[in-house]
């Protein structure tokens, strides 16, 4: 891979870390404000299931930050953008789609296959 794509990556990768991280930061802050008391319970579940709802997108931007931190690393390392099951490079147009995968489409797309065919 030419250097200015690693560049490119790496700035948008890092980029996305930083905004991730912000997002944490707020949600944090957000949730340790004091509560507030509804005195109808419609009201205090609705709440519950937006701060819930909340929880799990942060949960999955959690998985999304630590799949950022080992992309950048594989930039460091050398690695980024090859494929660890077949050992080739993965497209750009995938990276570009995907920037913090670590399979090309064709044995992503046999995992995948092979995960429906055994009910995963």
């Amino acid at each position: 891979m030419k250097q200015k794509d690693l560049d490119y990556f790496k700035e948008l990768l890092t980029q996305r870390l930083n905004d991730l991280l912000a997002q944490a930061d707020n949600t944090v802050s957000g949730m340790t404000a004091p509560k507030e008391n509804f005195p109808d319970p419609t009201d205090r579940a609705s709440l519950e299931a937006d701060r819930n709802f909340m929880l799990r997108i942060r949960d999955r931007e959690h998985k999304l930050i630590k799949k950022i931190k080992k992309a950048l690393d594989r930039i460091e390392n050398g690695t980024f953008g090859i494929c660890e099951t077949c050992g080739e490079e993965i497209s750009l147009k995938r990276l570009k789609a995907r920037p913090v995968t670590t399979q090309c489409i064709e044995c992503k797309t046999k995992e995948e296959a092979q995960e429906r065919a055994l009910g995963l």
